[in-house]
C-alpha cells in the first residue's frame, strides 16, 4: 500500500472539494449578506465544474511537464485563490471569479493523483488505492458541512472562508518534501499548450475507453441526480419533512462513502473492473427505478433501503472508474484519467438539469427515474458488451 503518496493526495483531494462545497454550506448566510438570491449562489459549484472541465483536459501536458506534486500545488493554489476571492467579494460577480479560479485548478486533481499514485501502487490493489482516493470528494463535502456553520457565528462567513486557507497552505508546504523524488519523471521540454485541449479525445479511438466513458457520464449523472432531487422528492411526494429527508441524503453520502473502497477490493480480487461497474449500472437501475415508485405508503425502512442501495451504487463507482481510466490509458493514463474527468464533470452538469426538466414537464418523478433506470440498464450492458480490442 502506497501509503504516503495516497495520504497526500487524499488530503489534496478533501482540501479542494471542501472549497468546493463550502459556497453551497455558507450559500443562506453569503445570500442574507449579500442581498442576492440563494439560488445564484447555489450556481457556484456548476460554475466551477464548468470551468474544472476544461482544466481537466488541460492538466495531462501540465502535469507531464513541471510534475504530479506540482500539479497538485497547483490545485490547492486555485482553491486558497477561490476561498481569498469569495471571502473578499460583495456581488455575485466575484463569487463567479471565485468559482473560476477554482475550477481552473480542480479538473487536475485527478489526473494528477492518478500519475502520483500509479507508479507507486501494486497492481493487485489497484482497485482499493484508487477508491480511497476518491473518498476525499465526500469527505471534503462532510467537512465543509460540520466544520463551517460552527466557526460563522465566531468568524462570519467571511472569516469561515479564510480559516480554510491554513490547512490548505500547511499542505502546499508539505508536499514540496517528497517533491523532487515523486516529480522525477517530469519533462521540461514537453509542450503543455498547442492541441492540448483536444488529445484527450482522441483515445476514444479505443471502444473500451468509449464504452467507459460513455457509461460513466450516464453513471455521474445519475449520481449528482440523486443528491440535487432527494430531499425535494421525498418532501414533496413521500411527506418527509427536512429532517428526516436530509437524513435521507445523509445516508445516500455515507453509503456512497464507505462503498468505495469496498468497490475497489472487489474490483481487485473478484471481478475485474468493467465487470464491477456493469453490476453497479444495475444497481442504479434498480435503484432508480424504485425510487420512482415513492409514495405515502412506503415506509422509512423501505425508503432507507433504496437510498442504501443508490448510495452504495451511483455513490461508489467513481475510484473503480478512475482507475480503469488510467489502466485502459496505458502509458497516456493522465491523458485518460482528465478525459474521464471532464466527461464525468459533463454528465453532472448536463444531467441534473435534463431531470429537472423532465420532471417539470411530465408532472412527476415516475417516469424520470423510469427512465434513467433505463439508461443506467443500458450502460452496464455496456459494461459487459466486449468489443474487439483494437
Amino acid at each position: 500500500m502506497p501509503i504516503w503518496p495516497l495520504l497526500a493526495t487524499l488530503a489534496v483531494q478533501t482540501l479542494a472539494t471542501m472549497a468546493l462545497y463550502s459556497m453551497p454550506t455558507l450559500a443562506p448566510e453569503v445570500a442574507r449578506d449579500l442581498k442576492v438570491n440563494g439560488a445564484l449562489v447555489g450556481g457556484f459549484v456548476a460554475t466551477a465544474y464548468g470551468t474544472g472541465i476544461v482544466s481537466a483536459l488541460l492538466s495531462p501536458g501540465l502535469i507531464r511537464r513541471h510534475g504530479g506534486v506540482r500539479a497538485t500545488q497547483a490545485v490547492l493554489l486555485a482553491a486558497a485563490g477561490m476561498l481569498a476571492i469569495a471571502a473578499s467579494s460583495f456581488g455575485i460577480s466575484g463569487l463567479a471569479c471565485a468559482a473560476i479560479v477554482l475550477g481552473s485548478g480542480y479538473g487536475a486533481a485527478a489526473p494528477a493523483s492518478t500519475h502520483l499514485l500509479v507508479p507507486h501502487t501494486p497492481r493487485a490493489m489497484f482497485n482499493l488505492v484508487m477508491s480511497l482516493r476518491q473518498i476525499g470528494v465526500p469527505l471534503g463535502g462532510v467537512f465543509a458541512a460540520l466544520l463551517l456553520p460552527p466557526l460563522v457565528p465566531i468568524l462570519g462567513w467571511r472569516g469561515s472562508l479564510l480559516a480554510e486557507l491554513v490547512p490548505v497552505f500547511l499542505l502546499i508546504a508539505s508536499m514540496e518534501v517528497p517533491r523532487r523524488k515523486w516529480d522525477a519523471d517530469h519533462d521540461p521540454s514537453v509542450r503543455p499548450w498547442g492541441r492540448t485541449l483536444l488529445q484527450p479525445f482522441l483515445l476514444l479511438r479505443d471502444r473500451r475507453l468509449l464504452r467507459l466513458s460513455l457509461s460513466c457520464f450516464i453513471y455521474s449523472g445519475l449520481q449528482l441526480s440523486f443528491v440535487a432531487f432527494m430531499t425535494v422528492h421525498l418532501t414533496t411526494l413521500v411527506g418527509f419533512d427536512l429532517i428526516r429527508a436530509g437524513q435521507m441524503l445523509a445516508i445516500y453520502q455515507i453509503a456512497g462513502s464507505v462503498s468505495r473502497p469496498v468497490w475497489g477490493w472487489i474490483a481487485d480480487r473478484y471481478l475485474t473492473p468493467i465487470r464491477t461497474l456493469g453490476v453497479l449500472g444495475v444497481g442504479m437501475a434498480v435503484a432508480a427505478a424504485l425510487a420512482g415508485q415513492f409514495g405515502s405508503d412506503w415506509s422509512t425502512g423501505e425508503i432507507s433501503a433504496v437510498v442504501l442501495l443508490a448510495g452504495c451504487t451511483a455513490g461508489g463507482y467513481t475510484g473503480v472508474a478512475y482507475a480503469e481510466y488510467a489502466s485502459l490509458g496505458g502509458t497516456r493514463r493522465t491523458e485518460a484519467t482528465g478525459l474521464g474527468t471532464a466527461l464525468m464533470f459533463s454528465g453532472g452538469l448536463l444531467i441534473p438539469p435534463s431531470f429537472g426538466a423532465s420532471v417539470t414537464f411530465l408532472g412527476g418523478f415516475g417516469e424520470t427515474y423510469r427512465t434513467v433506470a433505463v439508461l443506467a440498464l443500458a450502460s452496464a450492458i455496456l459494461m459487459w458488451w466486449r468489443p474487439a480490442r483494437d
